[in-house]
């Protein structure tokens, strides 16, 4: 795939992000897989054994700290560009929220003063998603981790009921409050892998989970603005997203049971927010209900970002970027053919702005 790079040099609505008076405000929201953000120390019950010291990846505390140094520069380049915090970010690959507590602690990013809403969740490998936001913009109201489950009455499943029963992934993480002065809820989700180029039906199902539970938040705080995002394990023109999340790539599609998928038209444009096998791809969606897609003058908004076009950004730098080697332009990950390389993540950052201008 023709990938489409981004520059400094991208025109960017920056004005917005820094003008908060006069009832004018703006945000920004995003997400970014940390790429196996682990401690040196193991957990209980999480098969965290190749990130230890005497681990298959050798995993040190020298390694560990290169790494938290590593994500927090990225999240202050974002900073630095955009002239402002991101107002919520949601992340994942996670270990605990020991090792959030630790890159929150990092001078690039400390003064940012981000708060953590995180649950230990069931995953087999022992990773988490999680939201950091700034009290100052957003107050939680209520939060929970919502398990996946099976219960679809739309999905053929190629697991079997003991399958099912022993299936295990991430939770889905929902976090309802208040962004400024509107109602909002953001999901953070991190669905079943595609290795083996199986678990459609799985990510179908952690779509159609976050939609459901998205109309009954419509349903009980009518009005409400809804951002789901996350390391979708899909491209947002596949059946987890473009079906079961029943996300649109036109505003003008937009329906009040529809969300606005835009990364839709930038993948087709050739962006991409990770590579595999040479083919760039976006699982690092965002997409926004009606509600926030198609909102009143004066309310908050989804705005273009991106060469007054695009409604989303997928965020990078050269030093976030292989130079060399047969991965040269991909992204600089953590490990490379099971070597320490220094890396930061094997995904890059996407957000979107909200804003009532």
């Amino acid at each position: 795939m023709k990938r489409l790079l981004y520059t400094l040099a991208v025109v960017l609505i920056l004005s917005p992000l820094t003008c908060m008076a006069g009832g004018k405000k703006s945000y920004i929201i995003g997400f970014y897989n940390l790429e196996n953000l682990f401690d040196t120390v193991h957990d209980e019950g999480k098969n965290d054994y190749e990130y230890l010291p005497d681990g298959g990846n050798q995993w040190t505390d020298a390694k560990y700290e290169k790494k938290l140094k590593n994500m927090a520069r990225v999240i202050r380049a974002m900073k630095d560009e955009n002239k402002v915090w991101h107002a919520v970010l949601g992340v994942s690959e996670i270990e605990n929220r020991h090792v959030l507590e630790d890159l929150l602690a990092e001078p690039a990013i400390a003064d940012a003063n981000y708060q953590i809403v995180h649950y230990d969740g069931p995953d087999r490998r022992g990773v988490d998603v999680a939201l950091l936001y700034r009290p100052e913009v957003f107050q939680v109201l209520e939060s929970k981790s919502i398990p996946f489950d099976f219960n679809s009455t739309k999905i053929e499943f190629s697991l079997n009921k003991e399958e099912q029963d022993a299936f295990r992934t991430r939770d889905i993480l929902m976090v309802r409050g208040m962004l400024g002065d509107e109602m909002f809820a953001f999901f953070v989700a991190h669905l079943p892998s595609r290795i083996g180029g199986k678990g459609n039906d799985l990510r179908s199902r952690g779509g159609e989970i976050m939609y459901e539970e998205s109309m009954r938040l419509e349903k009980e705080f009518p009005g409400i603005k809804i951002v789901a995002m996350g390391d979708m394990n899909d491209n947002p023109t596949d059946d987890s997203m473009a079906v079961y999340m029943r996300g649109k790539e036109n505003l003008s599609e937009v329906g009040p049971e529809d969300f606005f998928s835009p990364f839709v038209s930038m993948l087709k444009a050739g962006y991409g927010s990770l590579a595999y096998r040479g083919e760039w791809n976006i699982y690092d969606i965002l997409v926004c209900n009606y509600n926030l897609a198609k909102a009143p003058k004066g309310g908050l908004r989804i705005k273009p970002i991106v060469k007054k076009k695009y409604y989303g950004r997928v965020f990078h730098q050269p030093f976030m970027t292989q130079q060399d080697g047969p991965y040269a332009g991909q992204p600089f990950r953590t490990f490379s053919g099971g070597a320490f390389i220094g890396g930061y993540s094997d995904h890059y950052p996407t957000y979107i702005l909200v804003s009532n201008k």
